[in-house]
């Protein structure tokens, strides 16, 4: 009778399970390397696009391609780095991660698209969609789900750790806006009974102002803005705007950085602004990426 010693049965067994995997994950990036190389080609096409038909139909096109790539296996881990123009941001502590990003539009307008895919045990797909309901949201501090989005792309997430309650994720996004003045924005994010929740009142602003679900800024489209997360501050940072010429208050198309910057920290279970602080960094080089590439002339204010 043909006998096998027994450790070494289990080594070769364990190395017939390891190279199999090693082959599985090999073949699974090779596979996603040519989902992410159709990717990058569809995007391209999308941003040259000379209409709005155009540019709509490659993005369902791009939406089709990246839905069938994350149903690759291992796919949580690609990074799909290639893909500028589409921001892929990790939660910290690496339970899900966000793909958003915009379509321009012939206007100077933007819709924004975007995905959260979870990391699953099974490593089976698990995705919920996000739907641009920006034009529908007439009120900006309103609770959202991923059905009815304040979109935006996203690119940084930050825990909020608060002591018995579950973790929400603070996002900082960019949310464009017009021909004549861009956004930023800081919202948060909740899971809450297996669905998706944005908005909670957290900021906690000036005194004898409301609570906050949300915070929207809104600037001078050729302007860039510091918004970020400061590790040495331990706090979330960003440029105090305001209008070039006091008369223009509340007319964003004339707002800007003064130079001084604001930020929230986390006071128990809210965060609490914090004015005129001293940053002892640079500003971050993500703050001057999203300036319209069109040359503008800066709005002449009229006394």
């Amino acid at each position: 009778m043909f006998k096998v010693f027994k450790p070494f049965f289990i080594i070769f067994l364990m190395s017939c399970a390891v190279t199999n995997v090693s082959a599985q994950l090999s073949s699974g990036t090779a596979e996603l390397n040519k989902y992410q190389d159709s990717l990058l080609k569809i995007t391209r096409n999308l941003f040259t696009a000379p209409n709005n038909i155009d540019r709509f139909e490659q993005n369902s096109k791009f939406i089709k391609t990246l839905v069938a790539a994350l149903k690759t296996p291992s796919s949580f881990d690609f990074a799909f780095d290639s893909l500028q123009t589409i921001s892929v941001v990790k939660s910290p502590d690496h339970t899900f991660r966000i793909f958003s990003w915009y379509v321009p539009t012939v206007e100077g307008t933007y819709r924004f698209f975007g995905t959260v895919q979870m990391a699953t045990k099974d490593g089976k797909l698990k995705l919920y969609p996000l739907i641009d309901d920006t034009e529908h949201i007439t009120d900006t501090n309103q609770i959202t789900t991923n059905k009815q989005w304040y979109g935006a792309r996203y690119y940084e997430i930050v825990p909020l750790i608060v002591s018995g309650q579950n973790t929400s994720y603070v996002l900082l996004g960019w949310k464009g806006n017009t021909s004549k003045t861009s956004k930023k924005v800081i919202e948060v994010l909740s899971f809450v009974n297996d669905e998706l929740k944005f908005g909670k009142a957290i900021f906690q602003g000036p005194k004898n102002t409301a609570v906050k679900n949300r915070i929207v800024f809104e600037y001078n489209k050729l302007n860039s803005m510091t918004l970020r997360l400061d590790k040495n501050e331990q706090m979330i940072v960003f440029d105090h705007l305001a209008p070039f010429d006091p008369n223009m208050e509340g007319n964003f198309e004339y707002y800007a950085s003064d130079s001084s910057f604001d930020g929230y920290r986390l006071v128990g279970n809210q965060l609490k602004l914090v004015e005129n602080i001293e940053l002892k960094n640079d500003p971050d080089a993500k703050d001057d990426f999203y300036i319209d590439p069109k040359p503008k002339e800066v709005p002449t204010v009229k006394n």
